[in-house]
């Protein structure tokens, strides 16, 4: 790599070994790489992938920065959460969302490079699935997710729903090590009643382990009385993860359904680029910092991350 630092062509080697959104990894050459994922689309929503590196601008708290990793990332292995929302108020789409996720793990998962874990929430959080390639784990324990019995609601103590827990725990005690591209999927109405977590703190988990969230809004409007509107709205939670996080959300409609939804975030997880550099600014103290990214074609909408997490 000309033009490099033996120890910075060895950091860039490992970022693009790894090939994910690797917002301030350390790696053992001491180098920090700031990887961002980005999607771009035109303003019909086609996506654009013929974009090279010089086509890229990078701002790091108003600062221009110097990209020195780039890549169209169509092939690289993939780290998916399935979150399913198992609450009461999923019950009548549930078989709806699982038939779909069977037909995504199908279309996406390559038993030698990706993995994927599922986990399930309603009164309480549970890791169904750890980390596999195998189609056949995922497909049985997909299987059996589901809503609470008669039982399990007569012994619940308190709240219902606990869509924020789930994504904390998910983002940081099953994604915070990994590696590879990292994203969430999450099912659900957006209707959390009673975790510990925050909204905030939630998405934070996620920004700090390079992880995207995927949202689908998936209501089931005959639960809160049949009408529009008549139900918690949970739309604005899930736009909010989505974007801060660089992901995208979708709401399941007459005219989009899961299956759909689940072929777009296939195609938005291949058609992504990565972009890496080094920051010039010393991390003094562990924060957040501002990212700007911009590309000078005209006319086209760029999704990514708009922060990372730089660590002391």
């Amino acid at each position: 790599m000309k033009g490099f630092t033996r120890r910075e062509a060895l950091a860039l080697a490992a970022g693009s070994l790894f090939g994910a959104q690797q917002d301030d990894v350390t790696f053992k050459a001491g180098v920090k790489v700031v990887n961002i994922l980005a999607s771009v689309r035109t303003k019909k929503g086609e996506f654009v992938t013929d974009l090279t590196k010089d086509d890229f601008t990078i701002l790091e708290n108003g600062k221009p920065q110097t990209i020195r990793y780039f890549s169209r990332e169509t092939d690289l292995p993939l780290t998916l959460g399935l979150m399913v929302d198992t609450s009461m108020s999923q019950q009548r789409v549930l078989e709806q969302e699982r038939s779909a996720c069977f037909h995504f793990l199908d279309q996406v998962l390559r038993p030698d490079k990706d993995k994927v874990f599922i986990m399930q929430f309603d009164m309480a959080v549970m890791l169904r699935q750890e980390l596999t390639g195998s189609h056949h784990k995922l497909d049985e324990v997909l299987a059996v997710v589901d809503t609470p019995t008669r039982s399990e609601l007569q012994m619940q103590q308190g709240a219902g729903t606990l869509l924020y827990d789930a994504m904390f725990k998910g983002a940081r005690d099953v994604m915070a090590n990994q590696l590879n591209r990292k994203a969430l999927i999450v099912m659900t109405d957006g209707v959390d009643t009673g975790s510990e977590t925050s909204l905030a703190a939630a998405i934070e988990a996620a920004q700090r382990t390079d992880t995207l969230i995927y949202s689908i809004e998936f209501s089931d409007e005959g639960y809160y009385g049949g009408f529009p509107g008549m139900g918690p709205d949970g739309k604005g939670v899930l736009v909010r993860m989505a974007k801060e996080t660089g992901g995208s959300f979708f709401a399941v409609t007459k005219k989009r359904s899961i299956d759909q939804i689940f072929d777009m975030i296939q195609m938005e997880l291949r058609s992504q680029y990565s972009i890496g550099y080094v920051s010039d600014e010393p991390v003094r103290i562990s924060e957040f910092r501002k990212l700007q990214l911009t590309a000078d074609r005209k006319g086209l909408s760029l999704q990514y991350r708009d922060r990372y997490w730089a660590q002391r």
